[in-house]
């Protein structure tokens, strides 16, 4: 496939870089990632009224701009150079996600305008306490009645869960395994019986948090569509959300590398500059081949998670979108991994030093490649599936 970005494509990127690199500086994220919220609000609105990035790909007959997945990953490439502290991966990569795939036509006319106008926070609870990214990983319970639904369970890993206005869970009928019995449901955050805690993890510049649901009763239009057998439209989702998070490792792994080859034009031992020796050469290149793999792998899933949005869950290419979201997901997580942990090399000793970033995409690297399975879980969905 050759891949060459449109005239507005590119005024994007080049915009998103323009406008981070003022807003997200080292200086702004560090302000930024030590309180609980873990985004500065002020930015975040001027980001929905003056970017109306949050509305990139929400379809335009509820507000947005109705972009395609092309131009969402384009995005959140330069987010993830810039490393961007924000609700908006939680808000738009899975919260938007979740309601464009499963939600009814009552939900999205309900919730979707308040996202793309009102710049209205949200995020996807699926994972309990089991350390799982499949299936299984759904703990959360409920029980229907001839009100609606009552649900209880501990979920955690839930990104922006302690801030976001609006929740999507995930939940299954009591007795249920595996991939049966699985229900989405979308509900405002301040829902009795909800209690939210912020997680304490090692990356800093992305919150997490844990919910727990105690008797949370839900009328019968909390849930979204096919109860009871939504793992598909799940599933679909979590892989969307694969793609996103390959897109922003992308964008972090290049910003690795400018970093240090910044550095290393800089930095002088023995009269010349490191850069000049042909073992920091070797090592630049490597991170270089990586990127440039890593972006081939982003935009064809990218390409892909456009068609199957657009053919609305077709078969062909929601089993097209599973191997190329795991593809990406796989090799971004070690790209980025390697260039972050190479760059510290290069840097030296002050490499890993609070006062420079170096330790900050360190840290972002490691907290993306673990966050819906790392390389080695995806790997093994990719053989299993070229097996069938």
């Amino acid at each position: 496939m050759e891949f060459v970005f449109t005239e507005e494509q590119e005024m994007i990127r080049e915009s998103a870089a323009g406008f981070l690199s003022d807003v997200s500086n080292s200086e702004a994220i560090r302000t930024a990632m030590v309180t609980e919220s873990g985004y500065d609000a002020d930015l975040w609105q001027r980001i929905c009224a003056e970017m109306y990035w949050q509305a990139i790909h929400i379809p335009e007959e509820y507000g947005g701009m109705g972009l395609g997945y092309v131009e969402l990953a384009a995005l959140l490439e330069q987010m993830g150079k810039h490393l961007l502290c924000s609700p908006y991966f939680s808000t738009v990569c899975l919260g938007v996600n979740a309601i464009l795939i499963a939600g009814t036509e009552q939900q999205k006319q309900q919730w979707l305008p308040k996202i793309a106008e009102k710049g209205l926070t949200a995020t996807l609870a699926y994972t309990g306490t089991n350390g799982r990214w499949d299936a299984s990983a759904v703990e959360a319970t409920y029980t229907a009645n001839d009100k609606g639904y009552i649900l209880n369970g501990r979920l955690r890993f839930v990104p922006d869960g302690h801030t976001a206005e609006l929740l999507v869970v995930a939940a299954r009928v009591e007795g249920s395994s595996g991939e049966e019995g699985i229900s989405l449901f979308v509900l405002p955050s301040n829902t009795s019986g909800i209690s939210r805690q912020w997680l304490a993890t090692m990356d800093q510049t992305r919150k997490q948090a844990e919910i727990v649901l105690s008797d949370v009763v839900l009328s019968a239009d909390a849930v979204m569509e096919n109860a009871e057998k939504a793992w598909p439209q799940l599933a679909t989702i979590i892989q969307l959300a694969q793609v996103s998070i390959a897109a922003e490792q992308l964008g972090g792994a290049e910003q690795a590398l400018d970093m240090a080859v910044a550095y290393t034009q800089e930095r002088e031992q023995f009269g010349r500059t490191i850069a000049s020796y042909q073992a920091i050469k070797h090592k630049a290149a490597d991170m270089l081949l990586k990127v440039e793999v890593s972006r081939s792998a982003v935009y064809y899933a990218a390409c892909v998670a456009q068609e199957c949005l657009a053919e609305d869950g077709d078969k062909e290419f929601a089993a097209e979108l599973m191997e190329a979201s795991s593809m990406a997901k796989a090799y971004c997580s070690d790209t980025f991994f390697f260039n972050a942990g190479t760059s510290i090399q290069l840097f030296g000793g002050v490499g890993f030093t609070w006062e420079y970033d170096c330790h900050l995409y360190f840290k972002r690297a490691k907290s993306t490649e673990t966050f819906l399975g790392n390389s080695s879980y995806h790997r093994e969905l990719i053989a299993a599936c070229l097996l069938d």
